[in-house]
Parts: C-alpha cells; structure tokens; sequence
C-alpha cells in the first residue's frame, strides 16, 4: 500500500522533505555529527566528494575514502532531530520513492555518531575517547515506538531505582549499540561506558547559571550506579535516539565521543578541534578496516 503523502513527504524535485536527498545521495556508512561544520571537518579527508546538500541544521556530505562510499550528515542536536533524521535516512533506501511503497528487500545502513561529551567519572580523563555500548534515554522518544523489545529493560529498571526516578518525568530506557559494529571500533585507546542521553544541555545535565535544579544531585547519583559491573559513563543528547531507531529500522548504530569535559573534576579540554579531529581520524581509519573484511 502506498503510504500517504501527508506521511512521506517528497520536495518538489523528489528529495526527501528535511534532509533534501535522494536515494542515490547517500551511502550505506553514514556518519552522523551534531554540528553542520563537522561535516565538512570529516570529508575534507575524503579523496572525492560527490554530492552535497544543506536544508536547515542538515548538512550532508557523500564522498570516498579509501575507496569506500560514505555518507556525513549534521542531525543539529537533540533526540528530536535523530527522530527526522533516522526515519528519512531509511527512507531512502527502504522505500520506493516512485510506488511510495516498502520494498520488500531491506537495506541495512551502518549508522557511526562522532560526537562530543562530558563524563562524570573522575577516572575518565578529558581528551579521552568513550565508545557507547549501551545508552540510557532520558528523553521521550523511544516510547512513541513499539520498543519494548530491544530495550534493556533491567538496566533501566535498576538505574529508575537508585535515583528514585520522579514520576512525572518519561520513563528512562536502555539500548545497546550493535555488538559487531562496535567491537569493529574497539582498541585499547578507547574506553566502553554507558552513555545517558539528555533532553538539555543546562538543567537536565544539572548544570546552573542563572535557574535552580530540581534535584541537584542527580549527576553524583549516576556516577555512583553500578550494575552487572557496568557504570554510566557520560552525558551528551543524541546517542539514545541512534540507538533506538537503528535497532528499529534493521540498522548497525555505534556512538564515539570525544571527551570534552569532567563534570566531576571541573575540567574542560584546552583544545577540543584538536581532540575532535583526533577522533575522526581514528573513527575513519576503524570504518575503512571493517568495511574492508564485510
């Protein structure tokens, strides 16, 4: 059946209604970044680019790399854009953009987040590197899905009880990233943790200028969760939403974060371009080996 327009909405020139691609305009390797001037930060490694496109925070690069088609895109921040841009990414290559119907074939699409962050361990130094292997959303987006079954329920359900989770807020849920993808990734250069995803940058990651928390100890009641030997390890705002909808839609997802900040030491890194172009650097040269043996 064909799905409505109001549903799956096209541009008048047949691109797709936020990201304004096509699906010839995109890999099956995306990279995703928060800031639109990243993308152009990665692909200026790339040996060619072949098309580009920018409509609002979404900026788009697609290009090779040692030889290897990839796709950079800008999702701005916030669990809300992973929304857009997750669902319109499948769409290109999971829908027939002339019948407007599901293909019955299925595309998967290696979805790798380089992005920045802020731990709240005192072990985990500033100008480190933190892979996610599993995030925690304290945003609402997963539970507008049928979801149930790829969140890692006891996890969250252990964490709602250390904090003693207020009910008026949404319910936090876990997902893991995908096992192969990540362990792809893995060196001894990077840390695994256990990434919370927030739907702020100020109050919801207890950060005070000018407006009282609710609860000015959340953060040290994260840092002090531990189950099956696994702690939180960071803060930042897109990974939950990555990990959520990929799994969803049949796609490989895995978060890299530069780590900018120590919320609990105070520390902030005195270079971060330096830091960031350090993870990119080892980001593509993973991407390229695990492409290489698939």
């Amino acid at each position: 059946m064909a799905i409505a327009e109001s549903e799956f909405i096209l541009n008048s020139d047949g691109s797709i209604y936020h990201l304004n691609l096509k699906p010839e305009h995109i890999a099956t390797t995306i990279i995703t970044v928060g800031d639109p001037d990243r993308v152009a930060q990665i692909t200026q490694r790339f040996d060619h680019i072949e098309h580009t496109a920018q409509k609002r925070e979404f900026c788009t690069h697609t290009g090779t790399y040692k030889s290897h088609r990839i796709t950079v895109i800008s999702t701005g921040i916030g669990t809300d854009n992973i929304d857009i841009v997750l669902n319109e990414l499948d769409a290109l290559v999971n829908i027939d953009f002339e019948t407007r119907e599901i293909k019955n074939q299925k595309t998967a699409l290696n979805v790798i987040r380089i992005g920045t962050s802020g731990t709240i361990q005192k072990d985990i130094p500033i100008d480190s590197f933190v892979m996610s292997e599993m995030a925690i959303g304290f945003d609402s987006l997963l539970h507008f899905y049928k979801s149930e079954h790829i969140q890692q329920k006891e996890y969250s359900d252990a964490l709602i009880e250390h904090l003693k989770w207020n009910e008026s807020k949404f319910t936090p849920y876990a997902v893991a990233s995908d096992d192969n993808l990540s362990r792809h990734l893995m060196s001894d250069s990077v840390k695994k943790g256990i990434t919370v995803t927030n739907v702020g940058f100020y109050g919801p990651q207890s950060r005070v200028l000018r407006l009282p928390l609710k609860d000015s100890d959340l953060n040290k009641k994260i840092a002090s969760f531990e189950y099956n030997g696994k702690r939180i390890t960071n803060l930042e705002m897109e990974t939950s939403g990555i990990y959520g909808m990929a799994k969803l839609l049949g796609h490989k997802a895995v978060s890299m974060n530069a780590i900018l900040a120590n919320r609990a030491t105070g520390e902030f890194s005195k270079d971060p371009k330096k830091l960031t172009n350090r993870l990119i650097d080892y980001t593509l040269e993973k991407i390229v080996a695990y492409l290489d043996v698939i």
